[in-house]
């Protein structure tokens, strides 16, 4: 399996990511353990999760992913060292569990190692940007976690261009660098991505792994009509990509199918992970089936017509 570089973080990874936030959601922990030894058995070995997944479903507090993969973890530990566990910290989980100030971020770590059943982080993100914290505050927890040997690189998801600047300008003054960022970028979200931000991670040598990368499964070509909506969970979440624009999307993903026999949600990947600057996307999955489906995208290489006929269909 081909490894690409995380940046400067000093880790290396294969071209695509398992997207944690299904577990303990929409696939239960039996569903969630055969995928991930379905991912890994194929030679992919990230997985990106949150302390925040899955507080968004009634009942749920939060941490429910990283439990059920600390506990796949310990079920076998030769497991650890094969693979790279990403998780993030910063969304409000209630009273005192919310930003990036420094004593959240070494609670968070603690609670997320504890999960984890693991002894380290490999990449530890600031999940969104926290404008009540001076980002020397943050990099300076992160600096201690980092001596501690409990994180082992660190990055951010949902920073613009600006305030990646400004962190990295601290990065320069002593503190730690982040190396990493977590963007959402897919062929129908590519403005936020393809701009000064592109720019900035290749001057600066950071990896980028893309989050919503089938933008929330609308790429799969599942969802063609209202009427769809209602097939899955997250249903809701597509309603927006609904117009002209979607359509030729799926359209251009058709076609390029009827020539390649790969599905569209396999293209729409593959598309990504042929991008400049992108490390991995992300993807998530809810059966087997499906994480069979992601390993064919990494295999998948789109030729230069294909990539043309993607980018002027999904052009902003």
């Amino acid at each position: 399996m081909e490894k690409r570089k995380l940046g400067r973080s000093g880790l290396e990874i294969a071209p695509l990511v398992f997207g944690g936030n299904v577990f303990g959601w929409t696939a239960d922990e039996a569903t969630s353990f055969a995928m991930l030894d379905r991912f890994t058995d194929a030679g992919l070995d990230a997985i990106d999760t949150a302390d925040a997944y899955s507080r968004w479903v009634p009942g749920h507090k939060g941490g429910e992913s990283e439990t059920i993969i600390g506990k796949w973890l310990a079920a076998d530990p030769s497991r650890r060292d094969k693979v790279t566990i990403i998780t993030k910290v910063g969304v409000d989980l209630g009273p005192d569990k919310k930003g990036l100030s420094a004593k959240r971020i070494i609670a968070a770590a603690e609670d997320s190692l504890r999960r984890l059943q693991t002894d380290r982080i490999d990449l530890y993100l600031s999940h969104y940007p926290d404008p009540q914290t001076p980002i020397e505050e943050t990099l300076g927890a992160y600096d201690t976690l980092l001596k501690q040997g409990k994180v082992r690189a660190i990055g951010c998801s949902n920073y613009d261009q600006t305030q990646l600047r400004v962190a990295l300008d601290a990065g320069a003054r002593g503190l730690p660098r982040y190396t990493v960022l977590q963007p959402e970028y897919n062929l129908l979200d590519r403005e936020g991505f393809e701009t000064r931000l592109r720019d900035l991670c290749i001057a600066e040598d950071l990896g980028v792994i893309t989050y919503y990368s089938l933008a929330s499964g609308f790429l799969s070509g599942k969802y063609r009509s209202a009427e769809d909506l209602a097939k899955s969970a997250r249903g809701s979440r597509v309603e927006k990509y609904l117009n002209p624009r979607g359509m030729r999307v799926l359209s251009a993903l058709d076609a390029v199918a009827a020539e390649t026999g790969a599905k569209p949600a396999e293209i729409a990947l593959a598309w990504a992970i042929a991008q400049p600057g992108v490390t991995a996307p992300i993807a998530s999955a809810t059966s087997v089936e499906q994480v069979d489906s992601l390993v064919r995208s990494v295999s998948l290489k789109l030729g230069a017509e294909q990539l043309r006929q993607l980018n002027e269909a999904s052009q902003p």
